[in-house]
């Protein structure tokens, strides 16, 4: 497959509503398009694949792997992937450029574009492009200015491609009807499906009246891979949780999950139970955002609480640790876990963990090692003891987490199962040596 990256120099410059206006573009040519986000990001990656018309991936090296972030292409081929970069093209963990957009590009050998907008700068905007496109193994190929005039384009034009000898291949006007608003994790998910198809089908025609979509199809290049060959079918039942509260799922552990189980999804906001499973999935979401009326559904609560006391087999992730605790903001929720779920002003816990079991879990004996990315505002007031250690990667911060009851197990941080096959496994062999007994 084909691939390019769109990226820029950092953070809120506006390059998802431009990516997401190229891939709509270019789908609309009848290419058959597969978006990917670099970074451990949920919410990015549901409006690109909105704009794709199929289910976006993530690119992580951190909480996949090197091979995973192939087995993720893989998962998701098409004739052209297009990979939107999280925060600035050379920004990684701590204050290095690992596992940067820049350090995935370099990985699959990825050409980059990188999305420039000028403030208050001519020819200032000349030497700082060029730094970034000159440094070691860079992959900016090219350029797109954007919130700009078309006077200003040409100005710029002319002189990027005399000084540093990339094209400019366009640019998109300023225009606040354009903007996407931003939540605490990624773009806000509040806007209704016919607004959000609105917004992608206009930014496509300014795509085409504005970028030279010909050339970026030249820029892309060939990333090689080999198909993913899925683990074995198990004899297993699993129920997900998906619904405007918990919808924060890795496209890809949902295929494993898929492809390895018999899948039934169902709503903790509007289901009146969990269905009949030999393990329950509840992922992560703002339940705090629906507290009222998670509260309301007392057959939901007390058949997850049934089913835990028969041992059943759950895990919660993210915001659905704060479901199980006994209260969010006062409302009333689960309770299999003492304790309460307050909201604070701040992040609490933003960026990658490494994580290392203190006793034996759900996910395999005590020392078990697993990678993730954890963001929340959000705490936990609870006694109860944590099975997690957390360390911070390049940092000396560290902290705990994690909670357990028979065999649930609860916890904030968000797991990619590329990166953590041998816990799903571990959890697999569990589940199938309890029903054979």
């Amino acid at each position: 497959m084909n691939m390019i990256m769109i990226t820029a120099p950092s953070s809120n410059t506006g390059k998802t509503t431009l990516t997401l206006g190229i891939i709509r573009a270019l789908k609309n040519r009848g290419i058959d398009i597969s978006a990917f986000k670099t970074g451990p990001d949920f919410l990015d990656t549901k409006y690109l694949g909105l704009a794709a018309k199929k289910t976006a991936g993530n690119l992580d090296m951190h909480i996949q792997g090197k091979d995973g972030i192939r087995h993720a292409i893989a998962m998701n081929s098409g004739e052209l992937g297009i990979v939107e970069g999280a925060m600035g093209y050379f920004d990684g963990i701590g204050n290095t450029f690992e596992n940067s957009s820049y350090d995935i590009s370099r990985e699959l050998d990825i050409p980059s574009i990188l999305v420039y907008t000028p403030k208050g700068e001519m020819f200032s905007a000349i030497p700082k492009i060029k730094g970034m496109v000159d440094f070691q193994e860079s992959k900016i190929s090219g350029v797109i200015l954007n919130k700009t005039s078309k006077m200003m384009y040409i100005y710029l034009k002319e002189q990027i491609e005399k000084y540093i000898g990339i094209k400019v291949l366009g640019y998109v006007p300023l225009d606040d009807r354009l903007k996407l608003e931003s939540r605490s994790l990624g773009l806000d998910d509040s806007y209704t499906d016919r607004e959000k198809e609105e917004l992608i089908a206009k930014l496509a025609h300014i795509m085409e009246e504005t970028v030279d979509l010909d050339e970026i199809l030249k820029l892309s290049r060939i990333v090689e891979y080999e198909n993913y060959i899925y683990p074995k079918k198990r004899d297993i039942i699993l129920g997900i949780a998906s619904d405007e509260v918990f919808n924060f799922h890795y496209s890809e552990n949902l295929k494993i999950l898929e492809e390895t189980c018999q899948v039934e999804y169902f709503s903790p906001l509007r289901d009146e139970k969990i269905p009949e499973a030999n393990l329950i999935y509840i992922g992560g979401g703002y339940p705090e955002l629906y507290s009222k009326e998670l509260s309301e559904n007392h057959s939901m609560m007390e058949s997850i609480r049934e089913y835990v006391e028969k041992d059943g087999y759950l895990i919660a992730e993210g915001g659905a640790l704060m479901y199980l605790t006994n209260s969010i903001e006062g409302e009333k929720m689960v309770g299999l876990i003492e304790g309460k779920s307050v909201m604070t002003d701040k992040l609490k816990r933003f960026g990658y963990v490494n994580i290392e079991t203190k006793k034996d879990t759900i996910y395999g004996p005590a020392k078990t090692i697993l990678v993730g990315n954890e963001y929340h505002k959000s705490e936990i007031h609870s006694s109860e003891e944590n099975i997690f250690e957390i360390t911070k990667p390049m940092s000396n911060r560290d902290w705990k987490c994690g909670y357990m009851y028979k065999n649930m197990i609860g916890y904030y941080q968000h797991i990619n199962f590329l990166g953590n096959m041998h816990i799903l496994e571990n959890l697999f062999n569990n589940i199938e040596q309890e029903k054979r007994r």
